[in-house]
């Protein structure tokens, strides 16, 4: 039996400023991945969006990123591997609060833009991210990009590792994402997506922006909670799935 769990990363409104749609999609994914601070979020959204999982059975991880609001964590900084780890910890704890104030507990960690990207092929970077997660707490299970250094890291440490694959993000030969500055970076097109995700979880296959085949293993599947075709991706995917006999649920259940 074909299984997945189903993420987006939520949380990321700021204030008086709104990003995205976390009541609908939260509605539709198995786990959520939410913004701590740096890169986007803040308390009060924190604790809403804690508080809307706990209410739809949903697990939530952490989303940490660079300290860069300006840049939505998007850009590259120069981070030492301490400051890396100590960033890390600082967002996990403020979650960590959020999560236990409404009696929930974290599920995982996933690391947000920049940060993401570094740790799919940074060893140092990501054995910093790994240490900082398991200082804080051990039984944290990590996501990490499909044939990221993150991943095999993780799993070296003896850590739990979920695969993430993308249902909205075109991938280069290396399985790295295309960065999103390049023309078709992301995946617009709502059947293109679905039959790109369905061919990943079934057959272990993604088609790289080269027309290349290339062999992938995805545990969990993340549809971006900023895009503007999130909420129908989602839905579109989850009955798609179900459709395709693929059970969609996080790894708590």
């Amino acid at each position: 039996m074909y299984q997945i769990d189903l993420n987006s990363d939520l949380g990321e409104s700021f204030g008086a400023y709104r990003i995205g749609n976390d009541e609908e999609i939260i509605r539709r994914v198995t786990s959520v991945n939410v913004a701590c601070g740096f890169h986007a979020g803040d308390p009060v959204v924190m604790d809403r969006v804690v508080r809307l999982a706990g209410e739809c059975c949903v697990a939530v991880g952490a989303h940490p990123g660079y300290p860069d609001l300006q840049g939505f964590g998007r850009r590259a900084m120069a981070l030492s591997e301490n400051e890396i780890k100590c960033c890390v910890r600082y967002q996990l704890g403020a979650l960590w609060a959020m999560a236990t104030g409404r009696g929930l507990r974290l599920q995982h960690v996933k690391p947000h833009g920049a940060l993401y990207n570094l740790c799919q092929h940074d060893a140092a970077a990501a054995r910093a991210v790994c240490q900082a997660v398991q200082e804080v707490d051990p039984a944290l299970r990590l996501y990490a990009g499909a044939g990221s250094a993150l991943g095999r890291v993780a799993a070296e440490m003896g850590m739990d590792v979920a695969w993430e694959i993308f249902a909205d993000r075109a991938y280069r030969d290396d399985l790295s994402l295309v960065p999103r500055s390049q023309p078709g970076a992301m995946i617009t097109d709502e059947n293109l997506a679905v039959k790109r995700c369905l061919r990943m979880v079934k057959e272990g296959v993604v088609t790289t922006v080269t027309g290349k085949d290339v062999p992938i293993r995805g545990d969990t599947l993340c549809v971006h909670g900023d895009s503007p075709r999130a909420l129908a991706f989602v839905a579109r995917i989850r009955w798609e799935f179900e459709a395709a006999g693929i059970a969609v649920r996080n790894f708590q259940e």
